[in-house]
């Protein structure tokens, strides 16, 4: 074999390597980065197949489970007749509209002891932000005679 011939060969079998190993860091990234959103209720009925997934599930606090130190918190979500214990330790704090009775939305993994070990958290506060109801709307003041403002004088065009 000649020299170019072994040249070309040391070249082909690193950009095959190179190519296998981008492809497998794009699986795995792809992988990591997957979460499927399931309900408490579903979470319960998924067996084995919830230790394996990232999840995200969604519910109210219930009043009273939250219990804080720093930015590690422990709370239990409520669906309906359903309960999830949540242990909470991310990187930042808590948003402020995570309290009693807040719908809650929890990102990470469930583990063989029964508690959700979230790593994300999103809180969003029911009241604040719904719509208007319709028997709730203010009623606007008449209007009362305006005078229009005159248009501003603009001063001509010098012409050369």
């Amino acid at each position: 074999m000649s020299t170019q011939a072994k040249t070309y060969a040391k070249f082909g079998a690193a950009t095959v390597v190179i190519i296998v190993l981008l492809g497998y860091l794009a699986y795995t990234g792809v992988q990591d980065s997957k979460s499927y959103y399931v309900t408490i209720s579903e979470l319960h009925k998924m067996g084995d197949g919830a230790y394996s997934k990232r999840l995200r599930v969604a519910g109210n606090v219930q009043p009273g489970s939250i219990k804080r130190a720093g930015i590690h918190v422990q709370f239990v979500l409520v669906e309906q007749d359903q309960l999830l214990p949540v242990d909470y330790t991310g990187t930042e704090a808590p948003p402020d509209t995570f309290k009693d009775d807040s719908q809650a939305l929890a990102d990470g993994r469930f583990g063989r002891d029964g508690v959700f070990h979230a790593k994300a958290l999103q809180a969003k506060c029911a009241s604040k932000y719904a719509p208007q109801q319709p028997g709730n709307q203010m009623q606007a003041a008449p209007v009362k005679n305006v005078t229009q403002a005159q248009p501003a004088v603009q001063p001509a065009m010098a012409s050369n």
